[in-house]
């Protein structure tokens, strides 16, 4: 409804020669949108105030004039002005039963739109580290990031879903000898693991594999393993030293071919596990994009060149520096080290430059809420280069914190004792994790209540959502039961019976979700949804449980069940973006 309110105003405007803004920002915005107070009508714009001034008149007299210019409509009641000059639009009855047939009409395409068309996103999320299984705090970023991809997606969007594999650089050698360090315990050479490896089950896991496939064949003395290595650092002083002497040492011993080997049993055995988890939890991918292949392709170098042929880079003491100060950042970055290693922040500008270079309009990158210093240094890359810094956008995720019975759970992702997303996942399900993760906005930390999400009842959303779908199934069940069938041309012709109120509001908020899916996507906002859902569903409950559906009159009892149906399909088409199933049992 709201798109055919602004085609009416925009007829209005065009009737009064009024298509260009005066003000010079191009074609003339109606701003149409939903009034707060339903007393004040439907849909509200304030085109007559925002144009009164640059055209020197009256904002009331000029609102006068589009409304005398608005044609007529089947679906407008009244249009009213108000204060200094909104303009307030009031639906006709027959509004909202063309919009219960249109629900019913285009069924799962209901509520999709081409606001987005012609723009081709590249969103990466999660892109978390291979060293080990996914935690609840990835599980917050995979919820966001597909349902994100499914917003976008539905609002006409072409959407490449992406995870950046950090197969290479430091993290990846600390695992590497992890590893190694085990599968050494596990065949019996008595060493201890680095104070800062990885400690997790799944690196003796991997171990074993590593022992039953090679047997001994990069087993090395004890004496030999810590020849000449420093000593190791106590827990939480400095234990980088140590570590980077192990990398070394294992080099040594094992040759790059040997190192490579177990490198890789790692980095595999990691990445299958988050990939099959990633799966399990609905969340996929377009591609799998290796940190490595920068390298192997040459696409650094290229981006070191790009920027040193503009003269954005200049040598100090030792180390290749990036003019990154002249384009907004804090201060100027390394890009290559004294040793000649290239930096973190050269792979992550050569990678995003990349993904320009591929096409896509808008790099979408859904980060942690420790990336806040990331922005302004890629963008300052990117701007650099010679694209437009505002074709990245980063969203970051807040952390999560579970909560047991009230009582607050720990996690350490080094020291293994972390609770899994796999773990969560068995213990709620994957309906209450997705739909739980995005309840609240992206910048805000997320309790996540366990005991909640496993309840059943109305306090809990995904219960509470899936239960209106449910009963309308139900229902629908009933009417089979008794020998009746559903008529739906007779239903959509009798919506003028369905007079009470709860259905009255019930069908209003139906109309809502054209607009609620196009707001959660221009604004990044998963939870808008989850909200309108929630609001929905109660809409719905309450209806049913003040009027029976199944009544002996055919017409009425068909125009009630077309109701139902409409609200069955907005709710499974809102828990599909969501990734949440609609059950027909509950």
């Amino acid at each position: 409804m709201k798109s055919h309110v602004t085609d009416l105003v925009r007829h209005a405007l065009k009737s009064l020669d009024l298509t260009t803004d005066p003000s010079g920002n191009g074609a003339i915005d109606p701003h149409v949108e939903r009034t707060r107070d339903p007393r004040h009508g439907d849909f509200t714009t304030n085109v007559a105030m925002r144009l009164a001034k640059p055209l020197g008149r009256r904002p009331r007299e000029l609102a006068e004039a589009l409304v005398a210019a608005l044609p007529a409509s089947a679906q407008v009641d009244r249009v009213d002005i108000a204060g200094p000059g909104f303009i307030n639009f009031t639906l006709s009855e027959a509004a909202g039963r063309t919009q219960i047939a249109e629900i019913l009409d285009r069924g799962q395409a209901y509520g999709c739109s081409d606001m987005g068309r012609g723009t081709r996103v590249l969103l990466e999320y999660v892109s978390a580290n291979p060293t080990g299984p996914l935690h609840v705090g990835h599980g917050r970023h995979a919820a966001y990031g597909a349902t994100l991809a499914n917003l976008l997606s539905a609002t006409g969007h072409e959407v490449h879903r992406e995870y950046y594999v950090n197969d290479a650089g430091r993290q990846m050698e600390i695992l590497a000898i992890s590893v190694w360090v085990r599968y050494l315990q596990a065949r019996g050479v008595e060493i201890a693991m680095p104070a800062n490896g990885y400690r997790g089950d799944y690196v003796r896991d991997i171990a074993g594999t590593l022992s039953a496939v090679y047997g001994d064949r990069f087993v090395v003395a004890a004496e030999t393993f810590r020849d000449g290595l420093p000593p190791d650092a106590p827990e939480g002083g400095d234990q980088d030293t140590y570590v980077d002497a192990v990398v070394v040492r294992a080099r040594e011993l094992l040759g790059e071919e040997g190192y490579r080997e177990i490198f890789d049993q790692g980095l595999n055995a990691v990445l299958d596990d988050i990939r099959d988890d990633l799966e399990g939890f609905g969340v996929s991918y377009d591609r799998w994009y290796s940190e490595r292949s920068l390298s192997t392709h040459g696409t650094i170098d290229a981006a070191l060149d790009r920027l040193s042929a503009r003269d954005r880079l200049y040598v100090k003491e030792g180390a290749t520096w990036f003019r990154a100060s002249d384009y907004g950042d804090e201060k100027d970055r390394v890009v290559i080290r004294e040793n000649g290693v290239k930096t973190y922040f050269a792979s992550d500008i050569a990678y995003h430059h990349e993904k320009r270079t591929r096409g896509f309009d808008l790099l979408l990158d859904v980060l942690g809420a420790d990336h806040h210093g990331y922005v302004a240094r890629v963008r300052a890359g990117l701007e650099a280069m010679g694209e437009r810094p505002e074709t990245l956008e980063v969203r970051l995720v807040q952390f999560v914190t579970l909560y047991r019975g009230g009582e607050k759970m720990q996690m350490s992702t080094r020291s293994g004792e972390f609770v899994t997303l796999r773990e969560l996942r068995e213990e709620v399900g994957n309906d209450a994790a997705r739909l739980f993760y995005v309840m609240r906005s992206n910048d805000q930390h997320l309790d996540f209540d366990l005991e909640l999400a496993k309840s059943s009842s109305s306090d809990n959303p995904v219960y509470y959502i899936q239960y209106a779908h449910a009963r309308v199934c139900s229902v629908m069940r009933q009417l089979t039961e008794r020998g009746l069938a559903w008529n739906r041309e007779q239903g959509l012709a009798a919506l003028e019976q369905v007079e009470e109120p709860q259905a009255k509001a019930l069908t209003r908020s139906l109309s809502r979700y054209p607009e609620v899916i196009e707001l959660a996507a221009l604004n990044r906002a998963p939870q808008t949804l989850v909200f309108y859902l929630r609001d929905l569903a109660h809409d719905f409950h309450t209806w049913y449980n003040a009027q029976p559906f199944l009544v002996d009159d055919a017409a009425l009892r068909d125009a009630r069940l077309a109701l139902c149906l409409a609200a069955r399909q907005v709710i499974a088409n809102g828990l599909t973006l969501l990734g949440v199933s609609a059950p027909e049992r509950m």
